[in-house]
């Protein structure tokens, strides 16, 4: 077993594109188009293909305030490949404007990660 793909409600789903496929190297598919639902999404690939991020949108849908809440999904990781490119990504981030919710660190259990909020407040760990 293992996670397809994670999916994410967007108030501006082509905000949201920019940001996953700019910082994280997404390959995007088409748009898809249910016009009598008002629904549209897109599918963001890694680079084997097998792991995905569907951003969904649907006009007047309830988007959630910017930051992490305690309920729902709490963040999902990015491993970028190692600590200096965890810094080199967060760096780049913090100088664009995104809010960074954590800095660089060794975590108690080990791992070495950050944390930032994407352009609709949902949390990404950014890991090595």
């Amino acid at each position: 077993m293992r996670i397809d793909h994670i999916a994410i409600w967007a108030a501006d789903i082509e905000r949201l594109k920019a940001f996953y496929t700019r910082y994280f190297h997404l390959a995007c598919g088409d748009k898809y188009i249910n016009p009598t639902k008002r629904f549209t999404s897109y599918f963001l690939s890694f680079g084997d293909g097998t792991t995905r991020i569907e951003l969904m949108h649907t006009p007047g849908r309830y988007v959630k305030e910017q930051g992490c809440g305690m309920a729902g999904l709490a963040h999902f990781s990015i491993s970028v490949g190692s600590k200096e490119a965890v810094d080199e990504l967060t760096e780049r981030l913090r100088n664009d404007g995104y809010a960074i919710l954590s800095n660089p660190r060794t975590t108690g259990d080990g791992y070495y990660e950050s944390t930032v909020a994407d352009p609709e407040g949902n949390c990404i760990e950014i890991s090595e």
